[in-house]
This record gives structure tokens, sequence and C-alpha cells, in this order.
């Protein structure tokens, strides 16, 4: 392995020079280990490289001899190449205003599903919280959220239930980004009025996920 890890100064270099599995393995064991390598389970140096592997082996008796430059980290169990996961970082890193996972998709040639958990396993070793801007196909639609009228015992029925639609119940207007992020919302009603308002608008914008980042 090569001594120094070579810094990519545009995204064209990190595209050439990432695209060798030797150069990331290299460039990744320098960050993470810049005095070199060690066992990650029992912090031993006794390491031998396995070159047919791209994979280190400890000296030392335990059930995780064998590990790679993953180990431990967002990259670990996921079967996309280190070229990708670098010039994933690189983009994300060096896009001052953001990048979506569409963009990262077309740059890199991986699926947007794909680009989007690199984006946010990338996010969260940096202590970033996801982008809040939705982009590609974004859906909008709404709701009413309420119990059924004939769920409803008749005396319940009677007081809740005054009227047709969505008389009574809650609206709701979701906006869906096709593949990532989902925003939800209670309004006050569905008209294109409610709906427009730049206050509303903002409050989408800075509503977290409903659902947990996996």
């Amino acid at each position: 392995m090569e001594t120094s890890a070579y810094e990519p100064q545009t995204l064209q270099e990190a595209i050439i020079y990432f695209a060798d599995p030797d150069n990331c393995l290299n460039y990744l064991a320098k960050k993470r280990w810049p005095n070199g390598v060690t066992c990650p389970t029992c912090g031993s140096t006794g390491i031998i490289f396995l070159k047919n592997q791209h994979r280190w082996k400890c000296r030392e008796q335990h059930s995780l001899q064998q590990f790679s430059v993953k180990v431990g980290t967002v990259m670990e169990d996921s079967p996309i190449d280190l070229s990708k996961w670098l010039m994933a970082m690189w983009q994300i890193v060096n896009c001052k205003n953001g990048i979506s996972s569409y963009e990262v998709h077309r740059a890199i040639g991986i699926t947007q599903k794909s680009a989007w958990f690199l984006d946010h396993r990338i996010r969260y070793a940096l202590g970033l919280k996801p982008g809040n801007k939705l982009s590609g196909q974004v859906e909008a639609d709404e709701t009413y959220v309420g119990g059924k009228a004939r769920n409803m015992h008749r005396a319940k029925r009677e007081r809740v239930i005054t009227g047709t639609g969505g008389k009574d119940k809650t609206a709701v207007m979701g906006i869906l980004e096709r593949g990532g992020k989902v925003r939800t919302k209670v309004v006050e009603n569905t008209k294109k009025k409610g709906a427009s308002n730049p206050k509303f608008a903002s409050t989408f914008l800075l509503a977290p996920r409903s659902s947990p980042m996996h």
C-alpha cells in the first residue's frame, strides 16, 4: 500500500482517482489509521495485510481476526463499493448548498434509493441532519383523519358526526419525495388559500421526517 493519501480537488479528479479500488483502500486506511493499521477489536498493531482480499488479519487469537476498512463505520455491512462511498462523500462535503440523492445518483451511477441511503449514512457520520429540501418527483395530497361513523356507537356518532364528508374531521396534508423524504402536517383546511400559505410551506420544510432513519 502507498504511504500517503492523495486529495482530489475536483469531482472529476475524485471520480478518476477513486475508480481504482487500491486508491480507495489506501485513502481510507490513511485517514482512519494515520499511525498505522491497528486491529479494531483488540487494538493490536500485529497486523497482516491480505492483498488478494483487500482485508487485514490480526495476529492475536480472537473471533474477529480478519477485518476491512469498513468495520466500525457507517459503511459496515454495505455491499456498495468503496469508490461509490468516497465519491458520494466528496460531493456532500464539497457542495456548500447541499446535494440531493437524485444528483448523487446521476453523478456516480447508482440507483436513487442507494444514493438516498449513502446520503443519510454520510450525513449521520458528519453529525448533520438530512437536507430539508425535497427534490426530484414530489407528490402532494390531503385527507381527513377521524373515526368512521359506522364503527362508532350510535350515541357517540350522533354527538360527533354533525355533517358529511370531512366535517368534524381533522385535515392532514402530506408531501412525498419519491423514494425519499415525507412531510405531513395538520392543516386548517384543504382549500388552495390554506395550502399555498408561505407560513404553511415553511413549516413543512422544517417539520421532521415522519419515519426514523434506517
